[in-house]
C-alpha cells in the first residue's frame, strides 16, 4: 500500500471547558474578526486617514474596514483619492490580518513571545488553518506567514519593476504600488489604488498574469499548497481535498475563461477592440479574478447579462478551502456534485477517488450551501426592495459581498446606507463562513442520547 501525503487524523476529545464564554474556537475566531473590524473602523475614522483631513463618515470607515478585513474589495470611496498615506497603510495592514487570520496571527504572536502553545492555542489556531492534525499547528503558521510573505515579496518585486520600466513611475511610486497591489492580490482583496482599478493594464500580460498567479496561489489554500509542494510529482497520494480543489479550480478557470471571451468578444465596450489574445487574456483575468479576487481590467457594468451571471455562479462557488478566497468553496461544490452524482448512481456511499467521504462531510457541505443561498436570496430581496436598483446589479453585488469577492457594476458607493451596512454584514459573514458562524452563536453542542424511529417521505 502506498503512503499517504497528509497526516494521520486523531479523534480529538471535545474542547470544551465549563463556565467558560467561549465553548467552541468559531466563537473566537468571529470575535477575533470583529475586533479587527472595530480597531481598522476606529482608525480610518480618524481625520489623518483620508485626503482631505476630515473625519470619514462612519458608515464609509466601517464598510471599508470590513471588507479590508474580510479581503472582499467593495468600496464606497475610491481608495487612492479619498484616504491618505495613513489610511492605505491601515486599509494594507487590514488585509493583511484578514487574509493570514486573526487567529493565526494571534498564534504566531504566542510563539515567538513564549515558545510555548497551549491546547487552546492549538484549537484556535486549526480551527482558523483548517489544519488537520493538531501535532504540528506551530510550524503550519510559521510556514503559512513565511509562505506568504515570500510570495508577496516575489509579486511585488515583478510589479515593481514593471511599473517603474513600462509606465514611467519612480521607484518610490512603483514600489508602493506594487507592494499594495502584491498583498492586494495574494489575499484576494481586489483593493487597487488607481481608480479604474487593473483597466489601464487590460492588455499587459506581464500585470496581468502576475496579478492572477498570486490570486490563485493564494485562493487554492494553505493545505493544499503545501501537500502539492510535497508531493506534487504523485498525484494519485493526494487528499481528496487536494484533488477536489485543484481538479475543479482549474477546471471553472477554464470554462470561465471560455464563457467570458466567447460572451463578451465583440462588445465594444469589454473585449470588441482588443486583438484574440488580449481577449482570451482578458478573459482569463476576469475568469479568475471572479474566484474570489475583484480586480478587473474591464468595466464590470458594461459586460453582458450571460457574462454576470456566469459571474454570480463562479463567485458563489469561490476558492480553496483554508485559502484567501471566498465562497462556498470548491471543495463544497465538489461534495456536492459526487453526492449528487452517487445518488444518481444508486449508491449508498460518496465515494471520491479510493476515499469514501463520511455522511458528516456531506451534511456540512449542503448546510453550508443552503445557508449561503439563503443569506444571498434574503439580502437580494431586501436591497432590490430599499433601493432603484433592478435585480441583476442588485444579486451581482450581493453575491460579490458574500463571497468576499470584490467585483461591482458600480453602484456601490451609490446604495443608501442602510444597504452598506447589510453589505458590510454580508461580507463578515461570507469571510467567516455560515457554517463557522452558525455554530459561533450556539451557545452549548446539543447531543441527542436517543435515536427516532425511521421513516421515509417523498422527496421531488
Amino acid at each position: 500500500m502506498g503512503g499517504s501525503c497528509v497526516p494521520t487524523l486523531r479523534r480529538l476529545p471535545a474542547w470544551k471547558r465549563t463556565g467558560s464564554r467561549f465553548r467552541h474556537p468559531a466563537q473566537v475566531i468571529s470575535t477575533g474578526f470583529g475586533a479587527a473590524v472595530a480597531t481598522g473602523t476606529a482608525l480610518l475614522s480618524l481625520p489623518a486617514a483620508t485626503q482631505s483631513g476630515h473625519r470619514a463618515p462612519l458608515v464609509d470607515a466601517l464598510f471599508t474596514a470590513t471588507s479590508a478585513v474580510c479581503v472582499t474589495g467593495l468600496v464606497t470611496v475610491d481608495t487612492g483619492s479619498y484616504w491618505s498615506g495613513f489610511g492605505q497603510v491601515v486599509i494594507l495592514l487590514l488585509i493583511q490580518a484578514g487574509g493570514l487570520g486573526i487567529m493565526t496571527l494571534a498564534t504566531l504572536f504566542t510563539v515567538l513571545l513564549s515558545r510555548r502553545l497551549g491546547l487552546r492555542a492549538r484549537f484556535l489556531a486549526q480551527a482558523e488553518t483548517r489544519s488537520l492534525s493538531l501535532t504540528d499547528v506551530r510550524g503550519v503558521v510559521r510556514r503559512i506567514v513565511l509562505f506568504s510573505l515570500i510570495s508577496e515579496a516575489v509579486v511585488a518585486v515583478v510589479l515593481t519593476l514593471r511599473f517603474a520600466t513600462a509606465y514611467d513611475e519612480s521607484l518610490g511610486a512603483a514600489a508602493y504600488d506594487g507592494v499594495f497591489h502584491a498583498i492586494s492580490a495574494f489575499n484576494n482583496a481586489g483593493f487597487s489604488t488607481n481608480v479604474d482599478s487593473l483597466v489601464r493594464y487590460v492588455t499587459d500580460p506581464w500585470i496581468n498574469l502576475t496579478i492572477t498567479g498570486a490570486v490563485i496561489l493564494g485562493g487554492l489554500g494553505f493545505p493544499v499548497v503545501f501537500e502539492l509542494l510535497r508531493c506534487w510529482r504523485r498525484p494519485a497520494r493526494w487528499s481528496v481535498m487536494t484533488r477536489l480543489t485543484v481538479t475543479l479550480t482549474a477546471t471553472l478557470l477554464a470554462l470561465g475563461t471560455l464563457v467570458f471571451t466567447l460572451a463578451e468578444y465583440a462588445n465594444p465596450r469589454t473585449l470588441g477592440p482588443l486583438s484574440v489574445p488580449e481577449k482570451f487574456l482578458a478573459g482569463f483575468f476576469a475568469s479568475t479574478m471572479t474566484r474570489t479576487a475583484g480586480f478587473n481590467s474591464v468595466d464590470i457594468g458594461a459586460m453582458r447579462p450571460e457574462s454576470l451571471l456566469a459571474s454570480d455562479v463562479l463567485m458563489f462557488i469561490g476558492g480553496g478551502s483554508a485559502g484567501t478566497a471566498g465562497g462556498i468553496k470548491v471543495t463544497t461544490f465538489g461534495l456536492l456534485a459526487f453526492v449528487l452524482w452517487s445518488e444518481m448512481r444508486g449508491e449508498t456511499h460518496v465515494n471520491v477517488g479510493r476515499r469514501r467521504i463520511p455522511p458528516s462531510n456531506q451534511r456540512q457541505a449542503l448546510a453550508v450551501a443552503l445557508l449561503s443561498a439563503t443569506a444571498v436570496a434574503t439580502a437580494t430581496f431586501v436591497l432590490v426592495a430599499i433601493t432603484s436598483y433592478g435585480l441583476e446589479p442588485i444579486l451581482f453585488e450581493v453575491v460579490s459581498a458574500f463571497a468576499t469577492v470584490g467585483l461591482s457594476t458600480g453602484i456601490t458607493g451609490s446604495l443608501p446606507p442602510q444597504a452598506d451596512l447589510l453589505l458590510a454584514v454580508l461580507m463578515f459573514a461570507g469571510r467567516i463562513g455560515p457554517l463557522t458562524l452558525a455554530s459561533a452563536l450556539a451557545l452549548r453542542d446539543r447531543t441527542r442520547r436517543y435515536e427516532l424511529p425511521e421513516e421515509r417521505t417523498i422527496v421531488g
